[in-house]
């Protein structure tokens, strides 16, 4: 996720995050996460200054609202930011960053988790440094000021400042003895040259060598450096590398390594036994672990917050469990909420482990909750891609079309950053092998349970296989097109009663499912066991394994040389002075009818001609992006060798950024996009649409004042109710009667207070996307009695609509009385009466609502902390522009809402 969003909201005007990392800020044995934001502000004259924004936070920034401003450091030309080694720490590979930030009068150390978010993090912050030109005019960073004005009590921040503030005027000298070694900010200079022979060179580590380098991480922290701050390749550089691609066979060949994969729903439980009979047991010792854990913690500070004790309690268990006859090395841990995936190699084979990153996608209420989603790991073996993903998917039987577009979403919103920036993100599809685990949820339909039950007891595992939903999804392509799972010849993994090999005796005894499995895909691929173990009875599901011999690519070294230096005799007898020239298979993209988020698609063909080339779209004068928010060119930047091609896609998708000034006409789908040659000429392409107005983004008092469907008015009336300002009452004006609520917020309470009361888990289980589009025509059209949709979708589309509104139902202005007031309900039902009369409506109405779901607590389980989470930082959004609350002042704003849940009108 990107939290640089986050940190945008509490920046000035003038003010951009370039990109936020989150870290671990260590001091002695102390650690506390922080936010990382590099930011950049334009000086008046025409130049830029930067600073390190530094933010304390609890959960996964995902707003302003989440993060607090600790401190700040100017980019001065005494600044450095440069990775290092920690006495005696044993090295891991894919290991967190160690990097240690100095000025002259402030020495800090972080922990940045290793991947290529945190290369591109501290490649951004070595380019923001000021060069060291004598004749180069000193930062200033005047527009610090503000920040530093706005600072908590003068005794408590005037020893701070000393401390969190840098030199303003420039600090120290540079030091000409700093070692280049590990710094992002030595002489990276031997990256600049021509030579492909410098890149490509391949290093043959023997078995010795790495044992020193696992044991002294000094040796690898310049490698990883290296890795880290690694500029884009020059155009040689990357011409090499294609034709290397293109004859891999020449100089690799196929050895097989022995993988262990395995699965397990531990049900929010801490390990009680041993996993050795899941991990080791009965088998080879593998070249390689994949181990993925779903439901890690079922805790509602899990769900809402980033950390957890569990992660460490189980790490610790798979590691004791590895196999006794081999060392192994942990290459990467990943975690989303309750979803972990670890990584571990045989000890030998870690020094051919490159090419290490790791994401996650949430799939959870709002596509952004942790709850559900999946993480990933991706790397090179050798000369063999690699991905491993671990998901968990949506719940219950009925439920199997949402886990479809879990899957989907998963594949699609998965992406890794390749080490060469010129190139787009992988997705999980561009990899050689991909090893898909974790619990699926599939579950058996059509047979009552008694019938599963009986079936298993026969050991009738084919005929009920047959009544598989997953086996059914892949059929119709729904789902893994492509993969392939073994046989299953064990019973279902799902669901039994704790401690016991029992079948669930609770009251909803819940059917017997495989839900618990492990798919593949690739080549040179061979199953040797895929199995359950019953053994382990921690949880309520049984844990999976599957081994297997993967095929992977191994280079012969001496090939590889007598390859590379063919491919460079022939660039050496290329005519490089020709200019690349390209041919667009379309120029002008027309978008009809653009819908609130409803991503739409237009694709391209760029053409190569004789020369190979580097194209990338660029920004046009004065504009940060380019292009509009609106608007993505997939990829955006990239290489093409001679008479090959490429496709380009232009994604449009309005969100609740970009909504409000297309109703209002401020802003139209219209753009031009520069697409640049590097050492060519730029092509200019024309985008062109129409927006249709959506109650989505608009204001409420503007959907007060339309008593007709937002499509059905005219779009002057819609751009004129649009901009016109909040009321605190009707002025007489001319406009027809307001209604004292939106009647589209009135359709989506009205549904769920008819069907949905008693709902467990509702607004938080996400719903379908498809039924998300068909809610936002029913409320755009006004087509109230053609609304038929789950339950959950119906809460999610709510929860987007109050997302949405671009003035907050507690408005802006009211915030920070709120906060003063929380725990005083007498003052803070004063409050909510000052708020126009429009929003008071909806305020009350919509606290009505939320208390009668309360009184249906026994069915849907909700409670006030619950739905004061979910709804308070909904309702009550701290100003745009504004620094953020500390983490207690953010508690009070959920505070402010809970005491409306707790009591009457």
């Amino acid at each position: 996720m990107d939290q640089s969003v986050a940190v945008q909201e509490t920046l000035a005007e003038g003010e951009y995050c370039i990109i936020a990392v989150q870290g671990m800020l260590c001091e002695g044995d102390s650690r506390q996460s922080r936010l990382l934001g590099l930011v950049r502000h334009r000086l008046e004259h025409g130049g830029q200054e930067y600073a390190l924004f530094l933010y304390t936070h609890r959960r996964m920034a995902i707003t302003g609202d989440d993060v607090s401003l600790d401190q700040i450091v100017p980019v001065s030309r005494d600044f450095s930011l440069e990775e290092v080694s920690p006495d005696g720490e044993l090295y891991i590979l894919g290991s967190d960053v160690t990097v240690q930030l100095d000025t002259s009068e402030l020495s800090l150390v972080f922990q940045l988790p290793f991947g290529s978010h945190t290369r591109m993090f501290l490649q951004e912050v070595a380019r923001a440094c000021p060069g060291f030109d004598p004749a180069t005019q000193n930062p200033e960073f005047q527009w610090l000021s503000p920040y530093r004005c706005t600072e908590l009590e003068p005794e408590l921040r005037e020893s701070q400042t000393q401390r969190r503030w840098n030199s303003a005027a420039g600090g120290s000298n540079f030091d000409d003895s700093r070692p280049n070694g590990k710094g992002l900010l030595g002489d990276q200079g031997s990256w600049g040259q021509d030579k492909p022979e410098n890149v490509f060179t391949r290093q043959n580590k023997s078995k010795s060598d790495f044992t020193n380098m696992v044991r002294s991480s000094t040796i690898t922290v310049s490698d990883k450096a290296h890795i880290l701050s690694m500029q884009k390749f020059g155009l040689r550089d990357t011409i090499v590398k294609s034709h290397l691609i293109q004859k891999e066979e020449d100089y690799t060949y196929i050895q097989n390594f022995r993988f262990f994969v395995g699965t397990y729903n531990v049900n929010g439980q801490s390990p009680k036994e041993c996993l050795q009979p899941w991990l080791s047991d009965g088998i080879q010792a593998p070249d390689v672990y994949c181990v993925g854990f779903q439901e890690l913690d079922l805790s509602k500070e899990a769900f809402f917050f980033h950390d957890t004790p569990k992660e460490e309690e189980w790490f610790k268990a798979v590691t004791d469990a590895l196999h006794p006859d081999a060392k192994y090395a942990k290459v990467k841990l990943i975690r989303l909420v309750g979803i972990m995936l670890l990584l571990y190699v045989k000890q030998e084979h870690a020094a051919y482990i490159t090419e290490v990153e790791a994401e996650t996608v949430g799939t959870g209420i709002m596509g952004r909750m942790g709850n559900k989603g999946g993480v990933a790991i991706r790397f090179r073996f050798h000369n063999t891609s690699i991905c491993v993903v671990n998901s968990h998917l949506a719940a219950h039987t009925e439920e199997y079309e949402r886990r479809n577009q879990d899957y989907r979403d998963i594949c699609s919103r998965m992406q890794f950053c390749q080490i060469d920036s010129s190139l787009p993100p992988l997705t999980i599809n561009k990899h050689d092998v991909i090893l898909w685990l974790g619990d699926l949820n599939y579950r058996i339909e059509e047979l009552d349970v008694e019938k599963v039950k009986k079936l298993i007891e026969e050991k009738a595992f084919q005929t009920l296989y047959a009544y598989d939903q997953l086996k059914s999804q892949v059929a119709a392509k729904a789902v893994f097109e492509g993969f392939t799972e073994g046989q299953l010849t064990f019973q279902p993994t799902y669901k039994y009663d704790t401690g016991s090999d029992d079948w669930d005796t609770s009251e909803k005894c819940r059917a017997p499912a495989w839900c618990d499995r492990v798919l593949w895909k690739g080549k040179n691929i061979t199953q040797l066991s895929y199995q359950s173990h019953m053994a382990l009875k921690t949880s309520d599901h049984k844990p999976v394994s599957s081994v297997f011999d993967i095929g992977v690519r191994v280079v012969n070294e001496e090939l590889y040389r007598k390859t590379l230096e063919e491919i460079v005799r022939s660039l050496d007898k290329m005519e490089n002075a020709n200019i690349p020239s390209v041919s667009l298979s379309k120029r002008e993209f027309c978008f009809q009818n653009v819908k609130y988020m409803h991503l739409q698609v237009e694709s391209f063909t760029i053409h190569n001609g004789q020369v190979p080339c580097q194209f990338e779209f660029i920004n046009k004068p004065d504009e940060e992006s380019y292009c509009k928010q609106w608007l993505n060119a997939n990829p955006s930047r990239g290489f093409l060798l001679p008479d090959s091609y490429i496709e380009i896609e232009l994604e449009l998708f309005v969100n609740k950024t970009t909504a409000t000034k297309l109703n209002s006409g401020e802003d139209k789908i219209e753009d031009i996009l520069v697409l640049h040659l590097e050492r060519g000429k730029d092509y200019f392409l024309s985008v062109s649409g129409n927006y249709l107005p959506s109650c989505f983004g608009s204001p409420i008092h503007t959907l007060c004042y339309m008593r007709e469907p937002i499509l059905d008015l005219p779009l002057e009336t819609v751009r004129e109710l649009t901009l016109m300002p909040v009321q605190t009452e009707d002025d007489g004006s001319q406009l027809e009667k307001p209604m004292e609520i939106p009647k589209e917020l009135w359709m989506m309470v009205d549904y769920l207070y008819r069907n949905a009361v008693q709902q467990e888990d509702l607004f938080q289980q996400p719903g379908l996307r498809s039924e998300f589009e068909h809610i936002r025509d029913c409320l755009d059209t006004g087509m109230i009695d053609n609304l038929s949709a789950n339950n959950h979708s119906v809460a999610e589309a709510l929860l987007l609509f109050l997302e949405s509104l671009p003035e907050p139902v507690i408005c802006y202005s009211t915030y920070h009385n709120c906060l003063e007031c929380s725990g005083n309900y007498t003052a803070s039902k004063q409050v909510i009466s000052t708020l126009p009369t429009f929003h008071k409506n909806v305020f009350n109405y919509l606290m009505a609502f939320l208390q009668e779901l309360l009184k249906n607590s026994a069915k849907n389980h909700l409670d006030e902390n619950i739905l004061a989470s979910i709804f308070g930082s909904l309702l009550l959004r701290s100003p745009a522009g504004h620094q953020k609350l500390e983490m207690a002042e953010k508690k009070k704003a959920q505070e402010f809402i809970h005491q409306f849940l707790c009591n009457s009108p």
